[in-house]
């Protein structure tokens, strides 16, 4: 009798420790897993689009990989930007994920790029395929999260994770949001100093900019414009709402790196 309470027992703690693997198990797969998107070796399952060259070619070396980091660089450019605007796209398109990137900007821009393109990149979302990019466009229509650093001077603010909107609209506070960029409330991030930002995304619902884990961007109804030439050409059937898309890291003329670049894909 004894040995029989005893099996009792151990059967009932079994499924009870099996049924708490279970329980975890679909916690897991509900909440989603973080998946890497960048080997740190090498840039397989990506694809360069460069301003004045075919998707693929990675014009100068611009993206590379180096002790474990996505540099972008331009030591191949002869000291000229050249308006060379570019973007390396992960090769598959996310609709419903969190996004999170590991960056930072290093050494000096080059002397032509922009002044708005000071220590600037970005994260391109629900952008067009490379292959559906004309030669010498400079942006992928997209919404672009983008990334800011200090002023020169070390003085002032300048927010990261803001909203720029490449030949896209969306929609803030219940109403069309027109302008091309606008600020997150995130702090300044000065120097080399690395900066983690997140974000999610809800296919054609909400997207939001996480710093520090904090919200600090939100809006709705990510859409193509239909005032942009090209946007109009992605319209499907008419429809302007964008649900799904690619992912890009950018190059604007300033030397950054991108040490981490993962996703969790989200149930809709």
């Amino acid at each position: 009798m004894f040995r029989t309470l005893v099996l009792v027992l151990l059967i009932a703690l079994g499924q009870t420790v099996v049924r708490a693997a279970d329980d975890k198990t679909e916690s897991s797969a509900k909440d989603g897993k973080w998946v890497q998107l960048f080997n740190g070796k090498n840039l397989d399952g990506w694809t360069p689009k460069i301003r004045h060259h075919k998707a693929g070619v990675n014009f100068a070396n611009t993206f590379r990989v180096e002790d474990g980091l996505i540099k972008v660089r331009y030591d191949g450019y002869g000291g000229k930007f050249g308006a060379r605007f570019g973007h390396l796209f992960y090769n598959k398109p996310f609709s419903h994920y969190r996004l999170r990137v590991e960056y930072r900007f290093v050494g000096n821009q080059l002397p032509d790029g922009e002044g708005w393109a000071y220590r600037n990149s970005g994260l391109m979302l629900h952008g067009e395929s490379p292959k559906t990019m004309t030669k010498d466009q400079d942006f992928p229509v997209s919404i672009e999260v983008q990334l800011l650093g200090g002023n020169p001077n070390g003085k002032g603010k300048r927010t990261t994770a803001n909203l720029c909107t490449p030949g896209t609209n969306v929609v803030m506070n219940g109403k069309l949001f027109t302008p091309h960029c606008t600020n997150s409330k995130s702090k300044t991030y000065h120097g080399d100093q690395w900066v983690t930002c997140e974000i999610e995304v809800r296919g054609n619902k909400v997207i939001k900019h996480i710093i520090d884990g904090q919200v600090v961007l939100q809006y709705d109804k990510p859409q193509l414009d239909p005032r942009h030439a090209h946007a109009k050409t992605l319209a499907k059937d008419g429809d302007l709402m964008l649900s799904s898309g690619t992912i890009s890291l950018q190059s604007e003329s300033h030397p950054c790196d991108f040490r981490k670049v993962e996703i969790m894909v989200l149930k809709p």
